[in-house]
């Protein structure tokens, strides 16, 4: 199959190289053509020159019918029709062409007359004693086929080299650029295209071939480790609803109680990260939402003081549970391990009246730029920022994951352009950029 394909792209290619190269030779020929008849009759003209010059020594000691059966020249005597090439534009450039040759070695210039006749030419007036004596040169037309040879040559090259560019721009340049972006959007996009893989030459094929095994591989353990995820938070669930009732009837201490029950919600919030970043949000339909209203919601188990909201009214075509999970999980993480106050932004972003942008602000250290990615991976923890209870390493990891869902990313800023977080002191923000989803019927 393989061997039949590449037969038949370089049969494809072969064709258009020669259709090529027939065209750009009838081109050249076609823009070449007065060089070329002024090169062949100036060809013609050094023979012609010679026969007359010979003719003319001739006839001072023979007559011209001697001469012509003697030498064999195409030789007539007296006056010759005013008319006998006249209609022919061609022939007439021919001939004078022809005459401009002469001209330039012969004293003084001949006349010369075409002729349409039976053999198709020019008549050259010779300087004969008596009579005037006329010499036929004949000037066949020049044929349409076959070219000029260097004429040929520079077409096939031409025709060679547009193969090769259309080749190596079709069959090598087109499949790599379509492998690199395959590449780029490894990691990055949700889903990742396969590459078509019948483009290309054999090397280029295998690489294709290779980048889908790949993308099969990624795909399987993407696939086990969320059914792992989901199957371990899923089995952890009773588990700790039994863990809760058998604590309530132990009859603990207030504050060994009170402990206990910390550790159960830190256990249980680790389980909901879990089915969350498994994939529990994939299948949620996408609704019209007004975004201001679900950022409210997200933070409505906080005071003023504690978190400040600025939120412009959007209405955004979102998953709002995997959007507002993803804010909480931001708020959560800057409470835990940034430092007051925070403050929630909601602005308009680009594309116009589809993009949106969330911003929160703390007046804590942050992030380092160096351990940026590293913080977006799930199930790594900077051990120099985090360290409160019923964290896993994975709240920036799901709402990175939310954004790119919604076509945005995460990012970080360096300092609060408003003065307004962390007392005016400036502080750290992370933004969560992305526009509005296509609704289901759509």
């Amino acid at each position: 199959m393989v061997s039949l394909a590449a037969a038949r792209s370089a049969l494809l290619y072969g064709l258009a190289g020669v259709g090529v190269a027939l065209l750009s030779t009838a081109q050249l020929q076609l823009l070449l053509a007065e060089r070329l008849e002024r090169a062949r009759i100036s060809q013609l003209g050094t023979e012609v020159l010679f026969q007359v010059r010979l003719s003319e020594l001739a006839l001072g000691r023979l007559p011209p019918t001697t001469l012509a059966r003697l030498s064999g020249l195409p030789l007539r005597v007296g006056e010759l029709p005013a008319a006998a090439g006249r209609g022919d534009r061609s022939l007439e450039g021919q001939a004078t062409l022809l005459r401009q040759e002469l001209c330039r070695s012969l004293q003084p210039c001949p006349q010369v007359l075409p002729t349409g006749g039976p053999q198709r030419g020019v008549w050259v007036q010779l300087l004969a004693p008596l009579e005037p004596v006329w010499l036929l040169a004949p000037i066949p037309p020049a044929p349409a086929w076959p070219p000029d040879p260097w004429l040929l040559l520079a077409g096939l090259c031409l025709g060679g080299s547009v193969a090769l560019l259309l080749f190596f721009a079709l069959e090598v340049q087109r499949p790599l650029r379509q492998l690199q972006q395959g590449l780029a959007d490894v990691g990055t996009a949700a889903a990742p295209l396969a590459l078509p893989g019948r483009r290309g030459t054999a090397a280029v094929r295998r690489l294709q071939e290779r980048f889908n095994a790949m993308l099969r591989r990624l795909e399987r353990s993407e696939q086990e480790r969320s059914v792992m995820l989901a199957g371990i938070a899923h089995d952890l669930k009773s588990p700790l609803t039994r863990l809760r009732l058998r604590l309530s009837l132990a009859g603990l201490a207030e504050a060994d109680l009170l402990q206990a029950e910390a550790d159960l919600a830190a256990l249980e919030r680790i389980t909901s990260q879990f089915l969350l970043f498994a994939g529990g949000s994939d299948d949620e339909p996408a609704l019209a939402v007004p975004l201001e209203q679900l950022l409210a919601e997200s933070a409505a188990g906080l005071d003023e003081l504690s978190l400040a909201l600025d939120l412009q009214p959007l209405q955004r075509v979102v998953q709002p549970v995997a959007l507002g999970r993803a804010v909480a999980n931001l708020i959560d993480n800057a409470r835990q391990h940034g430092g007051a106050p925070l403050r929630l932004e909601l602005r308009a972003a680009p594309p116009e009246g589809l993009g949106f942008r969330i911003v929160l602000w703390d007046g804590g250290p942050g992030i380092s730029a160096d351990q940026w990615q590293r913080a977006l991976m799930p199930f790594q923890r900077l051990d120099a920022a985090r360290g409160g209870q019923g964290h896993c390493g994975l709240g920036l990891a799901i709402a990175a994951r939310v954004a790119r869902a919604h076509g945005g990313g995460l990012e970080r800023l360096e300092s609060d352009p408003d003065g307004a977080a962390a007392g005016g002191r400036g502080g750290f923000g992370i933004a969560l950029t992305g526009h509005s989803r296509p609704l289901p019927d759509a």
